[in-house]
């Protein structure tokens, strides 16, 4: 059967915007594999620093320079329970890698911020541009020229997109990316919540928010929830970047061993010599862009991927835009409830049929395109299928083809909802996103007067002082990525949920982010332009009204905005100073809008590709 004719649509478009400067990213992309291995073009006295502290075995591959050598680029530290699993997969895929008669080498680390210990926290304001510094972190790690594969380790939040970004910049080399896999569940995650509102209103003290937050929190692996991180698991299955099933295998597991292990062979066999070459630029096409953003309509996933995936396109010279998010939830149904979207956790998910299930699902329906790479072959049959151990052995069989838990996952044909998990809104305050998967449908409609607040602290503030007991619309602006780095403001949502729960119409506004974790307070959150580029946003008064409608796609104010003079710039010196964030001002002036990722990257992107494409007139300007 034929593809929807709006997926369709939206990737015709979306190719077509790439046109030339595609085009000639992957000509030039391509041309950079070679024909030999990629430490072929080292001179003696380079070759010999880079391989002169590996054991001897791998020194003898290494000198010959027939065998591939693949990096491994790691995000592992300790703090981040995420990531802690990282620490014994080195030694695995080294030595992986030897079996199959190649070498892997610890390339480089990028770093690897925690959200659940930033949230509300000044190292809030590096989280999102932490995203971008990985990038580059991966590049330098990379920059040696002495690999022909890559094995990226990553799961949380700006890791991934990170990760994808710099190793776009190494387009011609295969990637693999490797997870770790989710913590076991610990107290069930609407538990949690419960306690934190109970917190919020004075009603349970800090001991037994802390024990809560600890018996949910409670050992090595991702968080449970279906935040940023576990929609970056989704989209490296839906992409074709992992191995199939690899996502939601919990750490510290034989499976989770076997997988990691695997990759690593995986990676080497998709180098350029050895007759299956995959590289990441033939992976990451429009197609998979559009196969990813699918799965973010279909499974209620991060609004956090509005930016990244914009961002992570960018690296691949493809534009995408909230217009072809906007379409696709319009015909992508919400095929999982997974928390903060439903009760239950990424493991519940998994065991109920998971991203197998869902993939399956979404085929049926014609909303996947099937004529892809990925790093296990063409087309997404494979995805379909799960991994196991038979008798100690890795092998993977067919997936769930019916739900085993319809109050998680469903069959297209009884969808959740017939939409997307996701709602662009527009209006007089500008283009903004909202998550509308968790958002009960008697508040998927707002329209209360504003209360116009300067930070989330200042919200936090007026609700201990008594004053939010009303129906009201918190319109925080001055928090958009180049005033303060697009914080999260999720420890506004058990203050606004308390204040829900009495029964009163609320909800937030902000050119801000909100955690992927956020839910069933309605929040048109990423409003662009931002309040200091003159958005707005910066021009909306307390008591003005104002209205957020899901349904049609609204966000206004009940007032002539462009006839108001700018608003008063409030001093943010105190967010550029203090906790590394004197180093990011550079970003700050740099960054672009949401709509175009929030990026710092890609500045001379266009000057070099017009150079391409006009070399005579780039000569006699140079003249």
């Amino acid at each position: 059967m034929s593809l929807h004719p709006v997926v369709q649509e939206v990737t015709d478009r979306i190719i077509a915007r790439g046109g030339e400067r595609r085009r000639l990213w992957l000509e030039e992309t391509r041309g950079r594999a070679g024909s030999r291995v990629q430490r072929g073009q080292l001179s003696c006295t380079n070759l010999a620093h880079g391989f002169a502290a590996m054991p001897e075995r791998a020194k003898v591959l290494l000198k010959v320079l027939e065998r591939p050598n693949v990096a491994i680029v790691s995000a592992y530290n300790d703090m981040l329970s995420a990531h802690q699993p990282f620490a014994e997969f080195p030694p695995w895929l080294k030595e992986a890698a030897l079996e199959v008669g190649a070498t892997a080498q610890f390339a480089g680390g990028v770093p690897a911020m925690c959200d659940g210990v930033t949230q509300g926290q000044e190292g809030m304001e590096l989280s999102l541009f932490s995203r971008d510094v990985i990038a580059m972190a991966t590049a330098v790690a990379l920059s040696h020229q002495m690999f022909d594969a890559a094995l990226y380790l990553g799961i949380c939040d700006k890791i991934v997109p990170g990760l994808v970004i710099g190793a776009l910049a190494f387009g011609h080399l295969p990637a693999v990316f490797v997870p770790g896999g989710p913590m076991t569940t610990g107290v069930a995650n609407d538990e949690k919540g419960r306690i934190r509102q109970l917190y919020a209103e004075g009603k349970v003290g800090h001991e037994e928010l802390l024990e809560a937050e600890s018996r949910a929190y409670h050992g090595p692996g991702t968080c449970t929830f279906y935040g940023t991180a576990n929609s970056n698991q989704m989209l490296m299955e839906f992409m074709g970047l992992h191995l199939p099933g690899a996502s939601f295998v919990n750490p510290y597991t034989p499976l989770r061993e076997a997988l990691t292990r695997e990759a690593a062979r995986h990676a080497v066999s998709l180098w350029h010599g050895g007759g299956r070459y995959t590289p990441i630029c033939d992976v990451l096409d429009e197609k998979a862009f559009v196969n990813g953003i699918v799965g973010l309509m279909a499974t209620g996933g991060s609004t956090n991927h509005t930016m990244h995936l914009v961002a992570m396109a960018r690296a691949a010279r493809i534009e995408l835009n909230w217009d072809d998010f906007e379409d696709l939830s319009k015909v992508v149904p919400l095929l999982a409830r997974v928390y903060p979207n439903g009760k239950a956790d990424v493991n519940g998910f998994r065991d109920a049929g998971g991203l197998q299930f869902v993939i399956r699902q979404l085929r049926q329906g014609n909303l996947l395109h099937e004529d892809v790479n990925t790093i296990v072959g063409r087309g997404l049959d494979a995805y379909c299928r799960e991994p196991y151990l038979r008798d100690g052995t890795l092998a993977w069989r067919e997936g769930a083809e019916a739900s085993r838990d319809e109050s998680i996952v469903r069959p297209i044909d009884r969808p959740f909802s017939p939409n997307g998990g996701l709602r662009v809104l527009t209006g007089n305050i500008g283009r903004s996103v909202i998550k509308i998967s968790a958002v009960a449908p008697e508040h998927q409609v707002v329209e209360a007067p504003a209360i116009v607040f300067n930070d989330q602290d200042e919200v936090l503030e007026a609700f201990r002082r008594g004053e939010l007991e009303r129906d009201f619309v918190a319109v925080v602006p001055w928090q958009g990525p180049a005033a303060n780095g697009m914080p999260e403001l999720h420890k506004l949502t058990p203050t606004l949920s308390v204040l829900q729960g009495r029964g009163f119409k609320v909800a937030l506004v902000t050119d801000g982010r909100m955690s992927g974790a956020s839910g069933k307070v309605p929040a048109a959150i990423h409003v662009t332009p931002e309040a200091l580029k003159g958005g707005a946003i910066g021009r909306v008064r307390t008591g003005d009204r104002v209205r957020l409608d899901t349904v049609r796609g609204v966000l206004e104010v009940q007032a002539d905005l462009d006839a108001r003079p700018p608003a008063s710039l409030p001093d943010l010196r105190p967010h550029h100073r203090g906790v590394g964030r004197d180093l990011f001002g550079n970003l700050r002036k740099s960054v672009s809008s949401a709509e175009q990722g929030a990026c710092t990257l890609f500045a001379d992107e266009d000057d070099t590709q017009v150079a391409k494409a006009a070399p005579e007139s780039s000569e006699a300007a140079r003249n």
